[in-house]
């Protein structure tokens, strides 16, 4: 074994196969081109006989393969970079993408240095996460019901005008229906049924999303958070899951640049020209935030809030306090201005999110 000699290993990871480029120092062509199975013992078998060719350093992109294949090569003593798939250079000019040619792209810019690696969550970590997805499926899917009420009774001239839609007393009125035929009418209680069993099923993801914020490893983390005003145990929670260690950003600013917050730009010469947010990084986070920040159109601390910062230090609750104020003199200011309040609310959650890396970067991993 030359254990002076580096050799840089791409590749691009599929369900069924990998396809492996390797590079060894200063070299202009590949030393290695083969393509394997993706099954962990066939892989295992090849990188131990890959070690003998000197120290590896390899590379895949992030995507639906997760983190199993740099789990394998981590417990190899194998260095990995799983890179991130929207900052990899790519040449606008290549008009043709194979798998092997992705997989010598990974090699040559991981061994130009020019590849950023993603955030590898804990096993733990990556479990919540998955956990707290379903409860976001859910949501989705009984936002969709509720439309197919909605319409199938609109479509009928029936339309609820005495309230708020999905109150008790919108529940009733459905209930109370008699002008629809009668297979119309078990086709609406079919779709009430089915509304039923999702929201019994979000109750009860809750309830256990509830005993896993209270777990040793979150509890200080979530109560933290939870003394900002619009973070319930489900934000908390997944900001804490999603981020993990806060100390990964210098300052708030690139915290906000990771959640897409921060206003796009196209500039050139004596032009200067900023756009939309950039919608970057992690949207299921940003999306929480910016519904958070809507909580900010007024600052009165409710009951419950206050006893949520009895839990935190005095030095907690005298911060979250100052950043409700400060993020609701900001939600009014700029709604007087003339902005939407979308923008308004959008941006709030851009300071929100900066109140939010204060409150965590003393916090460890």
């Amino acid at each position: 074994m030359n254990t002076n000699s580096v050799v840089y290993v791409g590749m691009d990871v599929h369900k069924e196969s990998v396809n492996i480029v390797a590079y060894k120092d200063n070299e202009q062509r590949p030393s290695i081109i083969v393509e394997k199975k993706n099954r962990e013992y066939e892989l295992r078998k090849y990188f131990k006989k890959l070690k003998q060719k000197g120290s590896l350093r390899c590379c895949y992109e992030a995507g639906q393969s997760g983190f199993s294949t740099y789990r394998m090569l981590e417990e190899m003593g194998i260095v990995c970079l799983v890179a991130a798939p929207g900052l990899i250079p790519r040449k606008p000019s290549e008009r043709i993408k194979t798998d092997r040619r992705d997989a010598d792209m990974l090699a040559r810019n991981l061994r130009a240095g020019q590849l950023t690696g993603v955030y590898i969550p804990t096993r733990d970590d990556e479990a919540v996460r998955e956990y707290l997805h379903v409860r976001d499926d859910f949501k989705r899917e009984q936002k969709r019901y509720k439309q197919k009420v909605l319409s199938l009774t609109a479509r009928h001239g029936l339309i609820y005008r005495e309230g708020n839609y999905w109150t008790g007393k919108h529940r009733q009125w459905l209930k109370g229906l008699t002008s629809l035929r009668p297979l119309q009418r078990e086709t609406l209680e079919e779709y009430l049924r089915h509304l039923d069993y999702i929201n019994d099923n979000i109750k009860r993801i809750d309830g256990r999303i509830e005993e896993l914020a209270a777990a040793q490893r979150y509890k200080d983390k979530v109560e933290r958070l939870m003394s900002l005003k619009g973070i319930g145990t489900f934000t908390a929670l997944s900001l804490i899951v999603e981020i993990s260690d806060f100390r990964r950003f210098a300052s708030p600013g690139e915290l906000m640049s990771y959640l897409g917050l921060v206003p796009s730009e196209h500039s050139s010469g004596g032009k200067r020209r900023t756009g939309g947010i950039t919608k970057a990084g992690n949207s299921r986070l940003r999306r929480l935030l910016i519904e958070a920040s809507w909580h900010y159109r007024s600052y009165i601390p409710s009951k419950r809030l206050m006893k949520r910062r009895q839990v935190v230090e005095p030095h907690i609750s005298e911060y979250a306090d100052k950043a409700g104020r400060r993020l609701s003199r900001r939600f009014q200011h700029l709604l007087f201005t003339g902005k939407p309040s979308q923008k308004v609310a959008t941006a709030v959650a851009r300071e929100l999110c900066g109140f939010v890396w204060g409150l965590m970067r003393e916090q460890t991993a």
